[in-house]
């Protein structure tokens, strides 16, 4: 990873409608982190973004509460220090926080791999169930994701059935905590090594086959979701 780049930007060259934003600030003595959608901005002024779902409509920010505002750009890690300058609840409900007077930038490493602890569907893709009939029972398979990066994940299998091995083809279900559920991800199984009374799969994704996630908020393609979420499980920014 390189050395973070301070900068000041035209607004051209890092904001983008439905760009999503992670939003750190301390809400009752404790601090938070939660991901938003970036929907406009009027130049050296503010910046507008979706009010963050997981607050509900009934929480109290005050103006001026400081805030870290961080998002990925072109293969970067872009985060400032900001504040909050109002929000609004009707007829729907937004955030306005301070425009940056200047950005830090990290560019990252390529397929970052990060440890992840959350349930997984594996689907067999055949031709024979590639109708609209039911699948049977023994094309689903339930597992548990290890790790997890752009370009691939292992997944921890127990009784292992005997469709899985190098050079199968499956559909994927997970979950990325905090940001959306992820569906009908395409991956090649590469590997199979025992681990810990089970096995161990590595899968290589196959983006730009149908895979959808189901956003905590606006816009994204999945391989830009598990970008900024492998993103956010690595760096951590310097406290407030």
């Amino acid at each position: 990873m390189n050395d973070i780049v301070v900068s000041v930007p035209p607004a051209a060259s890092f904001l983008s409608v439905g760009l999503p934003l992670k939003l750190s600030f301390t809400l009752g003595q404790q601090k938070v982190m939660h991901g938003s959608t970036l929907l406009g901005w009027k130049d050296h002024e503010w910046l507008v973004c979706e009010w963050p779902i997981q607050l509900g409509y009934d929480q109290h920010i005050e103006g001026g509460t400081p805030c870290t505002v961080s998002y990925l750009h072109d293969g970067k890690l872009v985060g400032y220090r900001s504040d909050i300058r109002n929000l609004i609840v009707a007829p729907v409900p937004l955030l306005f926080v301070a425009y940056p007077k200047a950005v830090e930038e990290m560019y990252l490493r390529k397929h970052l791999r990060v440890s992840a602890n959350e349930p997984t569907l594996l689907m067999r893709v055949t031709h024979a169930n590639s109708s609209g009939s039911a699948l049977p029972t023994s094309d689903y398979f339930g597992g548990l994701l290890k790790d997890l990066s752009e370009g691939g994940c292992s997944v921890l299998l127990v009784g292992t059935p005997t469709w899985v091995r190098p050079g199968t083809t499956v559909h994927m279900e997970f979950e990325l905590p905090g940001l959306g559920h992820i569906t009908n991800l395409t991956g090649l199984v590469k590997n199979a090594d025992t681990h810990q009374g089970g096995d161990l799969i590595g899968i290589e994704f196959q983006f730009n086959q149908l895979e959808y996630i189901e956003y905590r908020g606006w816009g994204g393609s999945v391989r830009q979701a598990i970008e900024q979420w492998t993103t956010q499980k690595t760096i951590a920014l310097p406290p407030l």
